[in-house]
Order: structure tokens, then C-alpha cells, then sequence
């Protein structure tokens, strides 16, 4: 009988334990880089375990929070752009949440006003080309699609990966809704193939198996921190920029809702925040010291406007339509 007892206060404290463990779902490089860093310090700060899943790129990650909506496993997610965002709310799959630490955002335009996400870094999206192999890269959408760029071009599948969605909505705001299409007709010429996600397109990049890729405006940056030169840098196109914000999220019927608020705040933290540009390669949303490597980050002066409330709309179809012309010979 003792021997019952005991047993089932040892599942009984398993539960328990279980209970307190906050479930964060996200992509693959926020899971192998900035989690580590920071993720023990708020374990430290409350107690706590974190168990951080993480599904390729955002798109993928949202897909699984979707199919799991019935029976939520997660409490938050991390890495949903503007786009990703406005999808999730539609999908009812996030609950409202106002950390009291938004006052420390820097720029007004990064918030949400929904109240569903909470950003937490910045960045614009850029062509990031091998300067020791490309000499004058293309500087415009029209120049990109130049023979001279036959197969030269690596892009993230906007269905499963955030920077490839970024890329592919940067294009509609350059071209129109009637008229990328068209363009990516045209571009198809140039790509060398599609990728999953970030990782995999610059894994290619640094393999020397491609000479560009969709990646950020931050990668001059990341080039002269990681390799001591400008071995990779970017060019923002002179149409525009196309800026992306990533949030974090709570997830609707979240088990551990208290702790996921103060997940939310902590990424707004000092702690936080400073690890973003070495980490992340974005800006940081609140105020903190830059590295001295962002020097060699571009500068944006033009932005190019998108209609998130039209992005929601017909974003599927949109994919549908991509997707079509992408698989097509």
C-alpha cells in the first residue's frame, strides 16, 4: 500500500512539474542561438523550465500551432512577421496580450495594434550577394532578372519560411497584386532553386554553391563580425525596402498563461534585447548599445508600403497562385 501511495505521489509531482514547464514554439535559429543565450536567465528569474520546440522556419511553425488548435500544446510562439501575424489572428489561434514594457519600444510603427503580437526585433530584407565572386551585383528588381543572373539566385518557399513570405510580399509591394506574377515569370530564370527556410539558403551561400540569396540588410553586419571581412553583403533594392518585424505571441488556451505573459515581457527586457543583433542580426526594439559591427549594416531611406489588412485577405490565394507558377515547366 505504501509502495501506491508513493508511486502515485511521484506521478502526481511529475504532473505538477510538467504544469510549471513553458512550452515555446519557434523557428530553428531563434531555438539554436538567442534561446540559448537567454532562455536560462529567465528560467533563473522565475523558477521555471522552458521547453523550446522549434518546426524549420515561422511559416512551419505556425502551421503546427493551426493544426493543434483544438488541443493546444504550446503557450507561445515566437517569430511571426506581419503577414504570419495577421494569418494567425485569422486562424483564432492567439490570445491578446498588452505587456506593460511596450513603453520602451522604440518606433510607434512596430507595434501591434491588434494587441496579439508583441514584437520583439527588426529588420529589412535585402539581396545578400559573395562579394569575392560578384563584382557588380544587380541593384534593381528589373536588373535582377538580367541573363547575366541565370540560376545565380537562392529564395526561401514563402509557404513555409517568413524571410521567403517577406521576399515574395516585397514583390507585390513593388509590382502590384496584377502585376508580380508576371515578374516572377520572369525571375524564374534567375533562381537556382527554393529552400524550406533561412538556414538552408545560406548554408548554400556559405557551401559557395550560390552567389545570392533573400536574406537581410544586417548581413554586412554579421560578414565583418563572423568572418572579419565583407565576404557577404547586401543591397537593398532601389525600389524600396521592405521592412520585417517578428513578434511573440501567446497561444489561445495557453496551459501556462501567467508565465507566458512574463515570456512576453522578458523578451523586452535589457537581457534580451542586447543579445538580438549578434544573435538575431535585427535591431533591437527597445533601447540598447549596437555592436560595433552594425556600421556595416544598410542604412534605410525608402520603405515600400503594404496593406496588411489586403495581405490578410488573400494572402492564400496569393500562395495558391505562386505555388502554380513555381511548379510549373
Amino acid at each position: 500500500m505504501k509502495k501506491l501511495v508513493l508511486l502515485v505521489l511521484i506521478l502526481l509531482a511529475g504532473v505538477l512539474f510538467h504544469a510549471e514547464d513553458l512550452v515555446v514554439y519557434t523557428y530553428d535559429s531563434f531555438a539554436s542561438t538567442i534561446a540559448v543565450k537567454t532562455i536560462p536567465i529567465f528560467e533563473k528569474m522565475y523558477d521555471v523550465k522552458v521547453k523550446v520546440l522549434s518546426f524549420g522556419d515561422a511559416g512551419s511553425v505556425l502551421s503546427r500551432i493551426i493544426l493543434e488548435k483544438e488541443s493546444p500544446r504550446a503557450d507561445v510562439i515566437v517569430g511571426l512577421d506581419q503577414a504570419l501575424l495577421k494569418k494567425a489572428v485569422n486562424e483564432q489561434v492567439l490570445e491578446k496580450y498588452q505587456s506593460p514594457k511596450l513603453s520602451n519600444i522604440v518606433l510607434e510603427s512596430l507595434k501591434d495594434s491588434s494587441g496579439f503580437g508583441t514584437p520583439y526585433d527588426y529588420g529589412a530584407i535585402a539581396i545578400v550577394y559573395n562579394t569575392e565572386s560578384i563584382d557588380e551585383p544587380p541593384t534593381s528588381f528589373e536588373e535582377l532578372l538580367n541573363t547575366r543572373w541565370k540560376r545565380s539566385l537562392v529564395v526561401e518557399d514563402p509557404r513555409t519560411s517568413s524571410t521567403g513570405l517577406a521576399f515574395l510580399l516585397w514583390t507585390i509591394g513593388v509590382y502590384g497584386e496584377e502585376n508580380f506574377l508576371n515578374y516572377w515569370s520572369h525571375l524564374k530564370d534567375s533562381i537556382l532553386t527554393v529552400t524550406p527556410g533561412w538556414d538552408e539558403a545560406f548554408n548554400l551561400l556559405e557551401l559557395g554553391e550560390t552567389d545570392m540569396m533573400v536574406s537581410y540588410a544586417t548581413d554586412g553586419a554579421y560578414s565583418y563580425h563572423e568572418y572579419g571581412t565583407l565576404k557577404y553583403m547586401p543591397i537593398v533594392m532601389e525600389e524600396g525596402a521592405f521592412v520585417q518585424v517578428e513578434y511573440a505571441s501567446i497561444v489561445k488556451g495557453a496551459t501556462n498563461r501567467d508565465l507566458a505573459e512574463k515570456f512576453i515581457d522578458f523578451l523586452l527586457s535589457e537581457d534580451f534585447q542586447r543579445e538580438v543583433p549578434l544573435n538575431q542580426w535585427m535591431y533591437p526594439v527597445v533601447e540598447v548599445e549596437v555592436p560595433e559591427a552594425f556600421e556595416y549594416a544598410l542604412k534605410i531611406d525608402k520603405v515600400v508600403p503594404i496593406d496588411y489588412e489586403v495581405v490578410s485577405k488573400k494572402l492564400d490565394s496569393w500562395l495558391d497562385s505562386w505555388a502554380e507558377l513555381m511548379t510549373a515547366r
